[in-house]
């Protein structure tokens, strides 16, 4: 099984997407004091080792007295602790290949505490949700919730593309935008959250978009002006048709394009972070970013 953070991005962003709201009341302002939860992955693995004398009850403990990542990591994923037992017993050598996934944690933390630091410097409003780390079944990457960014640490081998990804998901956290959920919208949202977590980390994982994005520059921009009012959003984000070559998510691109556009024609660029995060009427935002002339 190869390195499946990116797997783990799109599921995030995908159950991002269906929540209209991430609450922020219990987050903390100080990037020095963000959370790493892994509590979960140690009781985990507790009750996997101890699972032939413990039998059907082993991931009991686990579900019901886990923290609220394993809590918002129930629906559709664990399900409860029976199911977990079931999935371990037939994948057992899968659950192992992650075991030690953690162990270079301190060192990811520190980069990620680094990148809160940048956009508090940028955006003195911000706020950092918690990470958990938890296990679940193998059928969900990771999600987003009021209660912080969840990962499903038995999807993964190793941390690599760890820092991106905590940068993009910290954007949408900031994000208030209003408007209606059109293509344009939901462009915007995503590439704006790429656009400010590459400022802030150096990168961003959505380099295949980004390839095809530049070398097809002009046509894309032509049907996406024809869309981008469209609710819509297949062969853009989440998803294509198969009607060409296309990867997954150009509109994580074409909105970073417009993001990129907007914060360079501002003189004041905390200003331009704050408008971005905020944004009120996409359509006059793209017009003021005069990427489409």
């Amino acid at each position: 099984m190869k390195n499946n953070l990116n797997f783990i991005f799109i599921a995030i962003l995908f159950f991002g997407f269906i929540q209209s709201t991430i609450g922020q009341e219990n987050y903390s302002d100080n990037p020095s004091e963000s959370q790493f939860i892994t509590e979960d992955v140690e009781r985990f693995w507790q009750a996997f080792d101890n699972i032939d004398s413990l039998g059907k009850d082993a991931f009991k403990e686990y579900v019901e007295n886990g923290t609220d990542g394993v809590k918002g990591f129930m629906k559709y994923r664990i399900e409860n602790a029976d199911a977990l037992y079931k999935t371990v017993r037939e994948r057992k050598n899968d659950y192992l290949k992650s075991r030690n996934v953690l162990k270079d944690l301190e060192a990811k933390k520190r980069e990620i505490k680094k990148i809160y630091t940048e956009l508090k410097e940028l955006y003195p409003k911000a706020v950092f949700p918690p990470i958990y780390f938890v296990v679940g079944r193998f059928n969900s990457g990771g999600t987003v919730s009021d209660a912080g960014i969840i990962l499903g640490t038995e999807m993964m081998e190793n941390l690599n593309g760890l820092t991106g990804l905590v940068a993009h998901e910290l954007i949408h956290y900031q994000q208030n935008m209003k408007g209606k959920t059109t293509l344009l919208f939901q462009s915007l949202k995503e590439g704006s959250a790429d656009f400010i977590g590459e400022l802030i980390s150096g990168t961003h994982i959505n380099k295949e978009a980004f390839k095809y994005g530049e070398a097809n520059s002009e046509n894309l921009k032509k049907e996406f002006v024809k869309r981008m009012n469209k609710k819509k959003l297949k062969d853009w984000l989440y998803g294509t048709s198969g009607k060409d070559d296309r990867p997954n998510d150009l509109g994580y691109w074409i909105g970073y394009k417009i993001t990129e556009a907007y914060y360079n024609k501002m003189e004041d660029k905390k200003e331009a972070i704050l408008q971005i995060l905020n944004i009120e009427n996409p359509l006059e935002f793209t017009k003021e970013s005069d990427f489409f002339n």
